[in-house]
């Protein structure tokens, strides 16, 4: 099975702002995006997506998604749409020091938003066994828990997987497990 990860159109949110399920309007045209990225996806495929706007406008521009909340961002809960700036320092610190398992005032951990969106991987290939291609359209958080889990890399490690604004990734995978094809194309 092929699997193409790929990252919403960057969004039009103040630089420093804090933001995880928060709408903001799109910078890049989907339609665009979707333009630029066809020609790298299979002729054929199933397709899935967060919810957002930001994600769902560009899966609509590639064809007729399946949505599910488990590939929502994280929650930032009272941080959302607030200056890094403004946040308490003590509360950034705990954050740095356990990005996992910190969850902001009224939000969820990173941690626990891998565990929604994997729950949502599993589902998926066990209704999909017989798929040739699968593309799913979503943000960071969630494609830095499947792809990590994946690839086999440590929790602590999927952070430093960089998904890049409207590009697409290729995981293959196997019954010996997966292999990455390709990266931020």
């Amino acid at each position: 099975m092929e699997l193409y990860l790929i990252r919403h159109p960057k969004t039009a949110a103040p630089d420093g702002v804090c933001y995880g399920q928060s709408e903001w309007p799109l910078a890049e045209d989907p339609e665009a995006v979707a333009a630029r990225l066809s020609p790298l996806l299979p002729e054929h495929f199933h397709l899935y997506s967060s919810p957002s706007e930001r994600a769902a406008k560009l899966a609509r521009a590639l064809g007729r998604p399946s949505y599910d909340d488990r590939l929502l961002e994280i929650d930032f809960g009272d941080w959302e749409g607030v200056p890094f700036e403004t946040i308490d320092p003590e509360l950034i610190a705990r954050w740095a020091a356990n990005p996992f398992g910190f969850q902001p005032p009224g939000g969820e951990s990173a941690a626990e938003m891998a565990i929604r969106a994997l729950e949502w991987w599993q589902e998926t290939r066990e209704r999909r066994l017989d798929a040739d291609a699968l593309v799913v359209v979503a943000h960071a958080g969630p494609l830095k828990a499947i792809a990590g889990h994946l690839l086999g890399l440590p929790r602590e490690r999927w952070l430093a997987l960089d998904f890049a604004c409207s590009h697409a990734t290729r995981i293959d995978i196997a019954p010996w497990g997966a292999t990455l094809k390709w990266f931020n194309r």
